[in-house]
């Protein structure tokens, strides 16, 4: 508890100090720091979406965010969606519901996404970074170094890869089947994220087969060149 509430008071007083500078920055630079301050990462976004759905609390938003299996499609942590709900009150994006009840910070406040929140997202779901980014997983890391592992080594990893992949589609499999029971329809989000998940596990699992197959002609390169 100590340590927390130490690391709350160096960011209070880390806040207190960056708006007592502003006073003192031309406003040119002062409307070039809000913007920097209001651009709305992954978190905000989902938060932004998910108290669009109906009004939460952090901790409701944590329990329900771990339900929709988050960690699966998006890179949000506990700490960061208390930290999000912070800026996205302080920017006017979400507020917080009158509930008769003393508060407590945002674990307690119970807090909606506001117009002008709605509004922000809208506006960031038409970026067109969403549909330009490339993924590196790590197993095509490993693809590439794979000449260098020792002997029988990359078919052990193919063999672990493919168990991974059959116990993914499995769980997935399940996902889709209680959300399916939950939204009552095929033509959801939810439906359509989970789908295409499954999609792309079995087809890297056709790959793995073909990959299996031409492994014995494996060769080193015939015209290598290098910068």
């Amino acid at each position: 508890m100590k340590r927390k509430d130490n690391a709350e008071a160096r960011s209070t007083q880390r806040r207190t100090e960056n708006l007592a500078g502003r006073t003192h920055l031309p406003a040119t630079k002062r409307s070039v720091g809000a913007r920097r301050a209001l651009a709305l990462t992954t978190p905000d976004l989902v938060l932004l979406s998910l108290l669009a759905e109906r009004p939460m609390h952090g901790h409701q938003a944590n329990l329900e965010l771990e339900r929709r299996e988050i960690r699966d499609w998006a890179a949000i942590s506990r700490p960061q969606v208390y930290y999000s709900l912070e800026k996205l009150a302080c920017a006017g994006m979400i507020r917080t519901l009158e509930t008769g009840e003393p508060a407590a910070g945002p674990e307690r406040s119970t807090f909606e996404t506001t117009a002008k929140g709605r509004g922000a997202l809208a506006d960031a779901l038409e970026r067109e970074e969403w549909t330009t980014q490339r993924e590196r997983p790590l197993f095509l890391t490993w693809i590439a170094l794979s000449w260098q592992a020792g002997p029988g080594v990359f078919e052990k990893q193919i063999e672990r890869r493919r168990e991974f992949l059959d116990e993914e589609i499995k769980r997935e499999k399940e996902v889709l089947a209680s959300i399916l029971e939950e939204v009552g329809h095929r033509y959801h989000e939810a439906v359509w994220m989970v789908s295409f998940v499954i999609e792309q596990f079995k087809l890297e699992l056709r790959w793995l087969q073909k990959l299996k197959r031409e492994l014995p002609r494996r060769a080193r390169a015939q015209h290598p060149s290098y910068a």
